[in-house]
Protein backbone atom coordinates (compact mmCIF):
# COMPACT_ATOMS: atom_id res chain seq x y z
CA UNK A 1 0.00 0.00 0.00
CA UNK A 2 1.42 3.51 -1.14
CA UNK A 3 1.30 5.98 1.90
CA UNK A 4 -0.87 9.04 1.37
CA UNK A 5 1.21 12.29 0.95
CA UNK A 6 -0.67 14.41 3.58
CA UNK A 7 -0.86 18.14 3.51
CA UNK A 8 1.84 19.78 6.02
CA UNK A 9 2.69 23.31 7.13
CA UNK A 10 6.94 23.11 6.65
CA UNK A 11 7.97 26.12 9.01
CA UNK A 12 6.83 23.47 12.03
CA UNK A 13 9.76 21.33 11.56
CA UNK A 14 11.70 23.12 13.74
CA UNK A 15 8.76 22.93 16.39
CA UNK A 16 8.43 19.04 16.08
CA UNK A 17 12.47 18.80 16.35
CA UNK A 18 12.42 20.24 19.23
CA UNK A 19 9.06 18.56 20.86
CA UNK A 20 11.20 15.48 19.81
CA UNK A 21 14.34 16.36 21.76
CA UNK A 22 11.70 17.43 24.91
CA UNK A 23 9.22 14.53 25.22
CA UNK A 24 7.62 13.83 27.92
CA UNK A 25 8.05 10.64 30.14
CA UNK A 26 5.05 8.64 28.58
CA UNK A 27 5.92 9.63 25.39
CA UNK A 28 9.63 8.41 26.01
CA UNK A 29 8.24 5.22 27.59
CA UNK A 30 5.74 4.58 24.78
CA UNK A 31 8.22 5.44 21.71
CA UNK A 32 10.50 2.51 23.16
CA UNK A 33 7.20 0.31 22.61
CA UNK A 34 6.19 0.92 19.41
CA UNK A 35 9.33 2.15 17.26
CA UNK A 36 11.56 -0.45 15.47
CA UNK A 37 7.62 -1.84 13.87
CA UNK A 38 7.31 -3.51 17.56
CA UNK A 39 3.43 -3.93 16.93
CA UNK A 40 4.05 -4.22 13.11
CA UNK A 41 3.96 -1.45 11.57
CA UNK A 42 6.47 1.63 11.74
CA UNK A 43 5.77 4.90 13.67
CA UNK A 44 7.17 7.93 13.48
CA UNK A 45 7.52 10.79 16.19
CA UNK A 46 6.24 14.38 16.26
CA UNK A 47 4.64 14.26 12.64
CA UNK A 48 3.72 17.38 11.19
CA UNK A 49 0.03 17.45 9.39
CA UNK A 50 -1.71 20.23 8.52
CA UNK A 51 -0.83 22.93 10.87
CA UNK A 52 -0.51 20.69 13.84
CA UNK A 53 2.01 17.82 14.91
CA UNK A 54 1.49 14.86 16.36
CA UNK A 55 3.36 12.71 19.09
CA UNK A 56 3.23 9.43 16.45
CA UNK A 57 1.89 8.28 13.71
CA UNK A 58 1.92 5.26 11.35
CA UNK A 59 1.52 6.03 7.71
CA UNK A 60 0.45 2.94 6.58
CA UNK A 61 -2.62 2.97 8.83
CA UNK A 62 -2.94 6.50 8.62
CA UNK A 63 -3.38 6.39 12.59
CA UNK A 64 -2.02 9.16 14.60
CA UNK A 65 -1.47 8.59 18.52
CA UNK A 66 -1.76 11.28 20.75
CA UNK A 67 -0.14 11.28 24.18
CA UNK A 68 -2.60 13.96 26.87
CA UNK A 69 -0.96 14.98 30.08
CA UNK A 70 -2.46 17.00 32.88
CA UNK A 71 -1.54 19.96 30.27
CA UNK A 72 -4.61 18.57 28.08
CA UNK A 73 -7.37 19.09 31.11
CA UNK A 74 -8.32 22.71 30.41
CA UNK A 75 -11.62 23.22 28.69
CA UNK A 76 -9.68 25.74 26.53
CA UNK A 77 -7.19 23.04 25.30
CA UNK A 78 -10.04 20.36 25.09
CA UNK A 79 -11.78 22.37 22.70
CA UNK A 80 -8.50 22.99 20.65
CA UNK A 81 -7.67 19.24 20.84
CA UNK A 82 -11.44 18.52 19.71
CA UNK A 83 -10.64 20.91 16.45
CA UNK A 84 -7.43 19.58 15.81
CA UNK A 85 -8.63 15.72 15.77
CA UNK A 86 -11.68 16.57 13.66
CA UNK A 87 -9.23 18.35 11.53
CA UNK A 88 -6.89 15.36 11.11
CA UNK A 89 -9.85 12.84 11.16
CA UNK A 90 -10.80 14.84 7.63
CA UNK A 91 -8.13 13.77 6.04
CA UNK A 92 -8.96 9.84 6.49
CA UNK A 93 -6.70 9.74 9.64
CA UNK A 94 -7.46 7.41 12.85
CA UNK A 95 -7.08 9.68 15.96
CA UNK A 96 -6.31 8.02 19.18
CA UNK A 97 -5.60 9.39 22.49
CA UNK A 98 -3.92 7.87 25.48
CA UNK A 99 -3.24 9.30 28.83
CA UNK A 100 0.28 10.16 30.11
CA UNK A 101 -0.78 8.69 33.41
CA UNK A 102 -2.26 5.16 31.34
CA UNK A 103 1.10 4.64 30.07
CA UNK A 104 3.02 4.86 33.34
CA UNK A 105 0.84 3.39 35.18
CA UNK A 106 -0.49 0.34 32.64
CA UNK A 107 2.49 0.51 29.82
CA UNK A 108 1.18 -3.32 29.04
CA UNK A 109 -2.41 -2.75 29.10
CA UNK A 110 -1.67 0.26 26.30
CA UNK A 111 0.28 -1.39 23.95
CA UNK A 112 -2.25 -4.37 24.50
CA UNK A 113 -4.93 -1.75 23.05
CA UNK A 114 -2.47 -0.17 20.66
CA UNK A 115 -2.00 -3.57 19.14
CA UNK A 116 -5.56 -4.56 18.92
CA UNK A 117 -6.24 -1.57 17.08
CA UNK A 118 -3.39 -1.76 14.63
CA UNK A 119 -4.80 -5.69 14.09
CA UNK A 120 -7.76 -4.01 13.09
CA UNK A 121 -6.35 -1.42 10.66
CA UNK A 122 -3.59 -3.20 9.18
CA UNK A 123 -4.48 -4.90 5.67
Amino acid sequence: MVNKILPYNPKLKSLARELSKNSTLGEVLLWKEIQKKKLGVEFHRQILIKNYIVDFFCHELLLAIEVDGNSHDSESVILLDQKRQKEIEELGVQFIRIDDLDIKKDLDGVLQYLQSIVNKLKP
